[in-house]
């Protein structure tokens, strides 16, 4: 069974940096693509950023261009979310997210990690 591994969640004051890391296990996934989500309380889930696994494509939502950057570790099939320039609006839980080849939509989730940006 795939799992996805996340880490680097924290508290920062506004202004500051973190990165977050998704590693997927067993290695050999079958990655199509790679994604962020986040979920603020008494919010919906929303789509943070994504990366596909073959060419390196990658999306952002609008709040976070030119300052977040997701970026992959093929080898270690592994995704990073570089978050710099916090916000406190910023603050969410963090799941990291895999859509294997051949699925219609992001089928893999990790269990979150907490990054609260204190203002």
């Amino acid at each position: 069974q795939v799992q996805l591994v996340e880490s680097g969640g924290g508290l920062v004051q506004a202004g500051g940096s973190l990165r977050l890391s998704c590693a997927s296990s067993p290695r050999s996934f079958g990655t199509y693509a790679m994604g962020w989500f986040r979920q603020a309380p008494g919010k919906e889930r929303e789509f943070v950023a994504s990366i596909r696994w073959s060419g390196g494509m990658t999306y952002y939502t609008d709040s976070v261009k030119g300052r977040f950057t997701i970026s992959r570790e093929n080898a270690r099939n592994t995704v990073y979310l570089q978050m710099n320039s916090l916000k406190p609006e910023d603050t969410a839980v963090y799941y990291c997210a895999a859509q294997r080849i051949g699925a219609s939509d992001y089928d893999t989730w990790g269990q979150g990690t907490q990054v609260t940006v204190s203002s």
